[in-house]
Parts: C-alpha cells; structure tokens; sequence
C-alpha cells in the first residue's frame, strides 16, 4: 500500500500515460486506415491492447517501478502487443503480420520510450547535483 501521495500518484499517472498512448497508437491506426475518428471507433479498436497493457501492469506489480523501462516496461509492452493480438484475433478481427509488426514498433516506442526518457532525465539530474 502507498504510503505518501507521491507514491499513489506515479503509478496512477504512469498507467494514464500508458492507455493514453495505447489510445493514440489506434487512433493514428485508424486514421492512417481512413476508418474515422470516431470515439467509438478508436475505443474499438484500443480495447483489446488497453486490456492487454492491464495485464502488463498485474504481471511485474508495475505500480513498484512504474518507469522502469526494464522489467516494468518491457513487460508491459509485450502483454499490450501479445495480448492485444490475441484479444483481436479471438474477438473476430484480424493480426496480419504487418499490423503485429507496427503494433510491435510503435508500442515499443511509446510505452518504453518515456520511461526511458524519464531514465535519462534522472541520470542527467543526479550527474548535475554531483558537479
């Protein structure tokens, strides 16, 4: 259980950040694919990566490092794709491998790439408080 604000408050804002861009990476699939930008639309196309991310997060208990890029993030990641995929394919939509591999890339890039943004910020603070 949290004891302070700050630690209830990261890995609310973390899983917020994370279905935000799951809801953004189909949004822009659906946008690409011409399908419109209905909330509807895009929520129907997120549900099964946004059920595979809740996963991500039971899995490693992400709520202790929740900007881990490595486990949390990694973790979160594959659960999102693999989970997703699989949510598709058992929901009646398709997975063809092209999907999987962009699903795979720009997951990769927008689940791990703010943790690890966030990883380098706090090098670059901590090497800055030693000079």
């Amino acid at each position: 259980m949290p004891s302070s604000p700050r630690q209830f408050l990261l890995p609310v804002s973390a899983a917020l950040v994370d279905a935000a861009l799951v809801l953004l990476f189909a949004a822009i699939g659906r946008d690409t694919h011409q399908r419109g930008e209905s909330v509807f639309g895009v929520f129907d196309t997120a549900w099964p990566f946004l059920a595979g991310a809740a996963a991500g997060w039971l899995l490693p208990r992400a709520w202790r490092a929740p900007l881990a890029a490595w486990p949390t993030g990694v973790v979160i990641w594959v659960c999102t794709v693999a989970g997703g995929m699989l949510l598709r394919l058992a929901s009646g939509h398709t997975a063809a491998l092209a999907f999987i591999v962009v699903a795979l890339i720009t997951l990769a890039a927008f689940l791990l790439g703010y943790r690890l943004l966030w990883s380098l910020l706090l090098r670059l603070r901590r090497s800055a408080r030693r000079s």
